[in-house]
């Protein structure tokens, strides 16, 4: 009879397993390497022909090609065709052998400046809104037109919508009626002539005698207001800026049912123009 074999049991060996992988080391957002401009998608005639126009700056009196080249690192050849080039463009001019910079040039600088007036100016605009609680227009008399430079309104403060243009209907809102008092008799005669008085609500001014009268008992510096002459529902104010020959003026519109602040809002915000004037030079050259 056969007999079980009672011996204990080896356990078998567990199988192996197999060495997983190291993790991949993450680097902290902190410390995290920031992507490098891959060289080769950079135009290297135009890195140099930017550090000639540099090292041209620099010289307020000129500097011919050869030392142009030794400031640049560039090679004598290489510096006159860029120098060429650029002269060609309008970016630099030469005279008498040296190179100054021209007039493209000098469009971009004053384009930046003009930028940073204007980035200034709506600054100031958007801090009286939300000071004031109304839409706030900043506006001059350019070249015999009326022209409206920038408005800083809100979804609580909307604008009033230019339904009848306003370089034709100067007449009827405050703006216009601001920058024309501005004006000499013979330029105020001379844009209504261009553009007559009409109608466009109610209580807009019926013809240019009105309107001339009405200017002449104006006095200097105070606000001009309106009353639903420009659009049904709307009053305004105008804040006359005069700098040298040119006309200018910061408003503000609200609307009819809160017509008893319209006059104490002018008053504040004249007194923020006279306090922020100097130091933002409203932007006569805007």
């Amino acid at each position: 009879m056969a007999t079980a074999d009672t011996a204990p049991a080896v356990p078998h060996a567990p199988p192996p397993q197999p060495r997983s992988a190291p993790r991949p080391v993450r680097r902290p957002p902190s410390t995290a390497v920031p992507e490098q401009p891959n060289s080769a998608t950079l135009i290297g005639s135009v890195q140099r022909a930017m550090r000639l126009l540099e090292s041209v700056a620099e010289h307020e009196h000129g500097a011919p090609a050869k030392q142009l080249a030794r400031e640049t690192g560039l090679a004598l050849p290489t510096a006159y065709h860029l120098l060429r080039t650029l002269v060609h463009e309008g970016y630099l001019r030469r005279d008498k052998g040296l190179f100054f910079l021209g007039e493209a040039t000098e469009r971009l600088g004053s384009s930046g400046a003009q930028q940073k007036r204007r980035g200034t100016v709506a600054d100031a605009l958007a801090q009286w809104r939300d000071s004031i609680g109304a839409p706030v227009y900043y506006a001059m008399y350019r070249e015999g037109e009326i022209e409206v430079v920038c408005v800083s309104d809100s979804p609580g403060t909307p604008a009033v919508e230019e339904w009848a243009d306003f370089r034709e209907t100067a007449h009827a809102h405050a703006i216009g009626q601001c920058l024309l008092s501005q004006l000499d008799e013979d330029a105020r005669r001379d844009h209504l002539a261009r553009y007559p008085v009409q109608p466009l609500t109610p209580y807009t001014v019926r013809d240019g005698h009105a309107l001339l009268r009405r200017m002449q008992r104006m006095r200097r510096m105070e606000p001009v207001t309106e009353r639903q002459e420009y659009a049904l529902g709307t009053v305004c104010a105008a804040i006359p800026i005069t700098m040298g020959a040119v006309a200018a003026t910061v408003a503000i519109s609200l609307p009819s049912h809160q017509a008893d602040r319209l006059l104490p809002a002018a008053q504040r915000l004249q007194t923020e123009i006279g306090a922020h004037l100097g130091s933002l030079a409203l932007s006569i050259s805007i």
